[in-house]
């Protein structure tokens, strides 16, 4: 069974900087499309962003755009979130996903990401952001 493990989580100040990392402990085929996802207490879980096997096709939500950068490194099945200028409502529980189980191609994976019907997923990693 393939795992997430996730890491780089913590606490900073408003205006601060984390990157959270998500290792998978082998290959498998929903990988071709990964997410971050994050829920802040008392709201819904959120996709933020995904991106897609090669790294070429990425995208982010409204919500982090110009912040927040996802990437990968296929060669270590890895993938990346860099949080820049964050901000008091970013504080929440981030979660990397691997991809839908069944399908494939980029706008699946974007769907799949604003639907939250991602195969796999990590246990999650708490970003605290003070003002």
């Amino acid at each position: 069974q393939v795992q997430l493990v996730q890491s780089g989580g913590g606490s900073v100040q408003a205006g601060g900087s984390l990157r959270l990392s998500c290792i998978a402990t082998r290959y498998t085929y929903s990988m071709n499309c990964m997410g971050w996802f994050r829920q802040a207490p008392g709201k819904e879980r959120e996709g933020i962003a995904a991106i897609y096997t090669g790294g070429k096709s990425t995208y982010v939500s409204d919500s982090v755009k110009d912040r927040f950068t996802i990437s990968r490194d296929d060669a270590k099945n890895t993938i990346y979130l860099q949080m820049n200028s964050l901000k008091p409502e970013d504080t929440g529980m981030y979660y990397c996903a691997t991809g839908p189980k069944h399908g494939s191609g980029w706008p699946l994976c974007v769907r799949a990401e604003e639907e939250g019907a991602f195969d796999i997923w990590g246990k999650g990693a708490q970003v605290t952001v003070s003002s």
